[in-house]
């Protein structure tokens, strides 16, 4: 009984070896998008549990916006990070409902960043200049998923909280998590491919795997100069 499972387990990782030496370009955009699927629903979990944590503090009545960096049709100011006063989805949720997000994030990505590291891209470089860039990144990429959730959060909170109460408020932090995922996996893939590069070892053909020794070097006696 275990041979034939060992049998088809050999066969199944074979071929995901034989695909990934032909296509490693599109092998690695698949463990990338099986990892980020994986942050996402560690998010999903997450993410209610730190809100409710939050919404029994006084935070929920505590406003954040910050970075005002235009006007709103109706005259207001658009703030990268608009969370008002306010439990959702009459208010924003308050500073509670920024910090449950943050910090939800910041688990999942700390998690990310050794998981696409080591299983994705198999990266060589220094892992202290990896994390500083990827620090880097993981901020300008936090400001302009900000900046767009001003465009759809209110209007998905309004829609499902009116029609469907508590649950529908649960059924919108899912919505925009899976929204604020998407936009990752797009941005997140081209960057960590430049973060996570192999640098090339003694001896390498410039990606980090040695090439073969040419026959005329294996023939050259050892004591010839």
């Amino acid at each position: 009984m275990d041979r034939p499972n060992g049998i088809r387990e050999t066969r199944v990782l074979r071929s995901w070896n034989d695909f990934s030496e032909r296509r490693p370009a599109v092998a690695q955009f698949v463990v990338f998008s099986l990892l980020s699927t994986g942050m996402t629903v560690l998010q999903l979990a997450l993410m209610p549990l730190i809100k409710w944590i939050f919404t029994m503090t006084p935070l929920v009545e505590q406003s954040f916006q910050a970075f005002a960096v235009n006007t709103n049709a109706d005259g207001s100011t658009f703030f990268i990070f608009d969370y008002a006063a306010g439990a959702l989805p009459d208010g924003g949720g308050g500073l509670a409902y920024f910090l449950a997000v943050q910090i939800t994030l910041l688990v999942a990505q700390v998690i990310n960043f050794f998981a696409q590291r080591n299983i994705t891209f198999k990266s060589s470089t220094n892992i202290w200049r990896a994390a500083a860039w990827y620090t880097v990144a993981y901020v300008v990429i936090t400001f302009a998923a900000a900046a767009l959730q001003g465009f759809y959060k209110d209007p998905i909170y309004q829609f499902m909280v009116e029609r469907w109460g508590s649950t529908g408020e649960a059924g919108a932090d899912v919505v925009t998590m899976i929204v604020n995922a998407l936009i990752s996996v797009v941005v997140y893939f081209p960057i960590l491919k430049i973060i996570f590069r192999q640098e090339p070892g003694p001896g390498s053909d410039g990606d980090g795997d040695s090439g073969p020794v040419p026959d005329a070097v294996e023939r050259v006696p050892a004591h010839a100069t």
